[in-house]
């Protein structure tokens, strides 16, 4: 094999291995030690020769491996926060990233939040902090039944927590919300005030709540003697669309008296398409949400809403990843909290 073909040339040809360190003294010529001690800004390396260093490693695209890292210190002291960028509407982000950085305050550890995009593949940036070894231990959201984050991470070892629960046998620590709960009890609520014609906007079926969010309102259904009325979306399309759907639904023969959202900017939208059918919610149809702050009913103060502890979720998977990093068995760490309703919504 030519120099060049594993290295590439001082122009900063692409690379077909990941360049490390040793890639870089090759290019210049100098010892590894040299190398990572002026990537360090170590101060008896000369301005010369780490300007030099920087620039290859520039053109290299070279990343600092904290794999290597942590064989030497044992530590990044970081848990990576993976989260969809979607779903930073109505502060759901904000409410976790505050919930996780009050149980880090008291420990070595900071949070990095790293992004994706639903609609992009879930396992890249997790395989990324796996690969790098850029993290001690990893929370993710949006579980899948059989979720392969949660099985590679298994695999490769890493400590990490869920915001929801897999179906499948592997023993993980998690922290749930009982949408199962929250979904017979948003019907309990509906037909409390006399509403029997009931819609659901469900959560993505790919998700395992979406399947505890189905046997809820399937269940409270067949016991309060309601039928359902179908609404053709979920809570992952656009609001718009969400509201089209909604209006339409309002204005056709078979619309709907109560509606059950399974997020809050669901309801917003769902919201929208009700007035813009011409009917009102708390008097031609009630809505249920659950939200993790109080701005549903500073909009509409006749939507019956329940409380989702978001900051809470984020402390107990905060909770849990560190003890999963000090060795605590999963089954240990695994908790579910319960839906919390305003006095007087199932008289």
């Amino acid at each position: 094999m030519k120099n060049n073909e594993k290295f590439g040339d001082a122009t900063g040809v692409l690379q077909r291995e990941r360049p490390t360190l040793k890639t870089i003294a090759f290019m210049t010529g100098l010892g590894v030690t040299t190398v990572s001690r002026a990537l360090k800004d170590a101060p008896d390396i000369g301005a010369e020769t780490k300007e030099r260093v920087r620039m290859v490693a520039r053109q290299l695209g070279y990343q600092p491996n904290r794999a290597g890292v942590r064989l030497r210190t044992g530590k990044t002291n970081v848990i990576a926060l993976v989260l969809s960028i979607d779903e930073e509407i109505m502060g759901f982000t904000s409410q976790i990233v505050f919930g996780i950085s009050d149980v880090l305050s008291g420990t070595p550890y900071h949070l990095v939040v790293t992004p994706y995009s639903i609609a992009k593949d879930p396992l890249l940036p997790v395989r990324y902090i796996l690969d790098t070894g850029s993290a001690d231990g990893v929370i993710i959201s949006r579980i899948e039944p059989d979720d392969p984050r949660v099985s590679l991470m298994i695999e490769r070892n890493m400590p990490f927590s869920t915001h929801g629960r897999t179906e499948s046998d592997l023993v993980h620590p998690y922290h749930d919300f009982d949408s199962e709960a929250y979904a017979y009890q948003a019907v309990r609520a509906l037909v409390a005030k006399g509403r029997r014609k009931i819609a659901l906007l469900p959560p993505p079926g790919r998700l395992t709540y979406f399947a505890h969010t189905r046997i809820g309102f399937q269940t409270a259904l067949h016991v309060y003697g309601a039928e359902e009325i179908p609404l053709r979306v979920n809570i992952d399309a656009p609001l718009q669309q969400i509201r089209d759907e909604v209006e339409a639904l309002m204005r056709s023969s078979h619309a709907p008296d109560g509606i059950v959202s399974s997020s809050a900017a669901g309801a917003i939208a769902v919201n929208a398409g009700v007035e813009a059918a011409g009917c009102v919610v708390g008097r031609d149809v009630d809505l249920v949400s659950k939200q993790s702050t109080e701005i549903l009913n500073w909009i509409r103060p006749n939507m019956i809403t329940c409380f989702e502890d978001v900051r809470e979720a984020g402390r107990e998977l905060a909770r849990a990843v560190i003890g999963r990093i000090e060795g605590v068995p999963p089954e240990k760490l695994q908790s579910v909290s319960q839906p919390t309703w305003p006095d007087g919504v199932f008289d």
